[in-house]
């Protein structure tokens, strides 16, 4: 069995870390994270905030495009793939649409605000500044995206119970 699983959720959700956890439960895997795509772009990339403008918007679409091909193509090679990315509302809702004919599961991690302030000041990377606080993305996820897959909110939860819930979980 290969199945393919979506993580999404804010920025310091733990999309990363549950991702890289839950590959190691099955004996063929792949990790497909979605910033790596948006990385390749040497020259030009544009700049990714709450507010993104036409360009930005159009290399969004496309890292999300390529990495759902990514997807496939592990997973036509027998692996189980789980796709890490921050996807919100119709990024989402396009995502699934893509490779709805492959069944994906999708995790939506959900932790309230002050877990993720405090999760991004623990670590090397910070995406939240003034301006951009975790309520902007929280409240963009709670109120945009639909209610598909599994929401978990892992304010209290570690990456072990994290993955244990999602593979726990009736698909």
């Amino acid at each position: 069995m290969n199945p393919v699983y979506i993580i999404t959720g804010a920025m310091a959700a733990g999309k990363s870390t549950v991702a890289k956890a839950l590959v190691q439960r099955f004996e063929r895997s792949a990790h497909v994270g979605g910033d790596a795509f948006l990385r390749m772009i040497v020259k030009g990339a544009a700049v990714m905030g709450p507010v993104l403008d036409a360009e930005a918007r159009a290399q969004l679409t496309l890292r999300q495009e390529i990495a759902t091909d990514v997807v496939r193509r592990y997973h036509a090679a027998g692996f189980a793939v789980v796709y890490q990315d921050i996807l919100i509302g119709q990024d989402l809702v396009a995502a699934v649409d893509r490779l709805a004919d492959l069944a994906p599961r999708v995790v939506v991690l959900a932790p309230n605000p002050q877990t993720l302030a405090e999760r991004d000041a623990a670590r090397a990377k910070t995406g939240y500044v003034p301006g951009f606080p975790p309520e902007v993305l929280s409240q963009a996820l709670a109120n945009e995206t639909p209610r598909i897959g599994l929401w978990l909110d892992t304010s209290e939860l570690d990456v072990d119970e994290t993955v244990a819930a999602i593979l726990h979980h009736h698909w």
